[in-house]
């Protein structure tokens, strides 16, 4: 699941996801607006996959729980400063 397997293919995996994430999240965004602009993006790129909200979600919760992603004081998901 976090990575490719037999069963999720490399596109699919949630370290994958995280990465795509990742690159959308330039500025602090709120979950539904960073949502929007990574699904706008995967429906541009053919790429043949379609991830839903809740695989979306366990990405976010992955990489939160790497340290990777953190909640600013206004609720808004930003990247965290990695030192």
């Amino acid at each position: 699941m976090l990575l490719p397997t037999k069963g999720v293919s490399s596109d699919r995996a949630l370290m994958t996801i995280g990465a795509d994430i990742l690159d959308e999240l330039l500025d602090p965004l709120s979950v539904s607006a960073l949502w929007e602009r990574f699904s706008k993006r995967e429906s541009s790129v053919a790429r043949g996959r379609r991830i839903t909200f809740d695989w979306f979600t366990l990405a976010l919760a992955a990489l939160y729980t790497m340290n990777l992603i953190e909640t600013s004081t206004d609720g808004f998901i930003k990247r965290a400063h990695v030192s």
